[in-house]
């Protein structure tokens, strides 16, 4: 890995705003980033009173100049973190970056379409960053080893869904030639998402077979169903298994400041993602 220069290191009041930004290890920065969650989850609040329809009526417009109170805070603390690390672009494509990004132009959109302020609810996720505020680094390795598991049975799970794709198509076609459109299954499509009903056991119940035939081939169907539902729980399961087995290091809270990537090992002195010393 080519690692960076210690020209890039941050110095004088960067390195100070880096410290309570990004880290949680003083003071300043658990308070900061405390302080954060919470206007976080105010602002979430905020959307959520603001989409039912007589506390909109009545306090609307107070609402609007909160929203926009929040978010204008919102962008400022986004320009301190892009300003506050030596690249602002690995941490705007990173994670929390995106997550940050998308927290803000909810707001904005809304000047041009109408509505699009509700999305602004996604702010919660930035919620995810009171594992680092509050030193949870056991859930820190934890979740990494989640996404490692999810990744390793992506290939697998990618799979099992073609297989459940074309098998959702055959069983809808199936049972549109059994049933046909004077019992409701008008198209394959039709057929097809009775069959994805069916089979993840949701059960809507709009569209039934009537037949004796088709009763007993959604027999047939539902006890496939249960099936496979439990084939990528099993997968899942498996690779938790295996990755669980391997050798679990412990991860610390320190922030890359260069990229702004937590979650390194313990003993790291170096960043994982873009070689910058820690």
């Amino acid at each position: 890995m080519e690692y960076v220069s210690n020209k890039e290191t941050l110095v004088g009041w960067r390195r100070t705003w880096h410290e309570i930004i990004f880290e949680a290890d003083t003071p300043a920065g658990k308070a900061f980033d405390v302080t954060l969650i919470t206007l976080i989850l105010s602002s979430v609040l905020l959307v959520m009173v603001d989409s039912v329809a007589h506390i909109h009526q009545q306090w609307g417009e107070a609402l609007r100049w909160f929203e926009w109170g929040f978010t204008l805070l919102f962008s400022l603390e986004y320009l301190m973190r892009l300003n506050c690390v030596t690249r602002p672009l690995a941490y705007a494509t990173s994670f929390y970056g995106v997550i940050d990004l998308l927290a803000i132009l909810p707001s904005y959109l809304g000047l041009v379409v109408a509505g699009s302020q509700y999305l602004m609810a996604v702010r919660v996720l930035r919620v995810l960053r009171v594992f680092r505020i509050f030193k949870l680094t056991q859930y820190l390795a934890e979740a990494n080893l989640l996404l490692r598991a999810l990744r390793a049975s992506l290939p697998k799970i990618v799979v099992f869904t073609l297989t459940v794709s074309t098998l959702v198509i055959v069983i809808g076609s199936v049972m549109y030639v059994i049933e046909g459109p004077e019992n409701g299954f008008t198209s394959i499509p039709i057929g097809i998402y009775w069959a994805i009903v069916t089979l993840t056991t949701v059960g809507f119940g709009d569209v039934t077979p009537k037949s004796g035939l088709g009763q007993m081939f959604a027999c047939i169907v539902m006890i496939l169903g249960y099936g496979i539902i439990a084939v990528p729980t099993g997968i899942v399961t498996a690779e938790l298994t295996r990755e669980a087995r391997e050798s679990f290091k412990k991860v610390s809270t320190q922030a890359c400041m260069s990229c702004s990537l937590d979650g390194h090992d313990a003993d790291a002195a170096y960043c994982k993602a873009c070689g910058a010393k820690l």
